[in-house]
């Protein structure tokens, strides 16, 4: 019982059960069943229409769930006092251009009704946090899409939130940027909080995410560590100096060819003891081997594998599935 209980408070997110049903019968969430843990980065991805800024805003209560089951910071979804405890950082965000980047996130803490002394020894702490203390008195208008971003991240972060939610941060910025945006999130991570990524760039997600869980046509497809999800995947490649033996091709194995040429003997689902029969069975052969190498499915083709259609093997359609036919006038999601 008390394993159970520490459990259930190391969870920052918790959802059992949350639906949203719009006008038309456009389903756009159907039952999601998902949970972020505080100080880890989870990543909530899924091509357009899967429902993800839906969830996200019910989360936030802007939108209301048809149904809701499940927690917030360990308050049930919809608790207004919860958002005390969140930060977020919408897609696009925009701060007016005549105030400076220490202001920005001043003005954040004032609207998160931060005390004043609080809010300009925690602006302080998190100029230093993103890198931006030498730019802190500059006006934003003179920032560019990077720095904007990470005086966003601090301002999301001036209420010294336990969950932060952060729409697209490195959209748009250039890959030093979105390297030292990721070193942001995970020093935020270190600190104990939840932060909840929602992007499109799976590379940059797999570089810092925990978890993620993929979103498909308002369902939740798969959830867990990318470890877990890519186990099935996971394979040794020995590229081989040689012809390779009948055998390479018997159960598991086979045999396939690398741009220079050389054979490779692909073996799939074998553990560390297994590879070692592999490589004495091929020294005993007398067959050279040139390298051998651990892989598996990136995010990305674990995605691609999830929004395909099983029955058909096509991509599925963008948006939420319908319960009834729309009406005339019906409006989308």
């Amino acid at each position: 019982m008390a394993e159970s209980t520490e459990t259930v408070a190391d969870l920052a997110i918790d959802l059992s059960d949350v639906r949203k049903v719009y006008r038309g019968g456009v389903e756009a969430l159907r039952g999601i069943k998902m949970d972020a843990r505080r100080g880890e980065v989870f990543g909530l991805l899924g091509p357009n229409g899967a429902g993800k800024s839906t969830l996200v805003k019910i989360m936030l209560t802007v939108v209301r769930a048809t149904k809701a089951s499940g927690t917030i910071l360990g308050s049930p979804i919809g608790t207004k006092s919860v958002l005390g405890k969140v930060g977020y950082l919408p897609e696009k965000h925009r701060f007016p251009e005549y105030l400076t980047g220490r202001q920005a996130i001043e003005f954040a803490g004032a609207m998160c009704r931060v005390p004043r002394a609080t809010c300009r020894a925690r602006t302080d702490e998190l100029l230093e946090l993103v890198g931006m203390v030498d730019w802190a008195d500059r006006k934003v208008s003179m920032y560019s899409k990077g720095m904007m971003q990470r005086v966003g991240i601090a301002a999301a972060m001036v209420n010294d939130p336990e969950l932060v939610v952060l729409d697209e941060p490195t959209d748009g910025v250039d890959p030093l940027g979105r390297r030292d945006i990721r070193d942001v999130l995970v020093r935020i991570r270190e600190q104990g909080v939840c932060v909840f990524l929602n992007s499109h760039l799976l590379s940059e997600l797999e570089m810092v995410c925990d978890r993620v869980a993929i979103l498909v046509q308002g369902r939740v497809a798969a959830q867990g560590t990318i470890d877990e999800l890519t186990r099935e995947s996971r394979r040794y490649e020995i590229t081989l100096g040689g012809e390779p033996p009948p055998w390479c091709s018997e159960g598991d194995l086979r045999v396939d060819t690398d741009l220079e040429g050389r054979s490779v003997l692909v073996a799939p689902k074998v553990e560390v003891d297994g590879l070692q029969t592999l490589i004495d069975r091929l020294r005993k052969d007398e067959i050279d081997i040139a390298s051998i190498r651990p892989v598996r499915e990136s995010l990305e083709d674990l995605f691609m594998r999830y929004v395909k259609d099983p029955r058909t093997g096509r991509h599925l359609p963008p948006g939420a599935e319908r319960k009834t036919p729309p009406t005339a006038g019906s409006p989308r999601p």
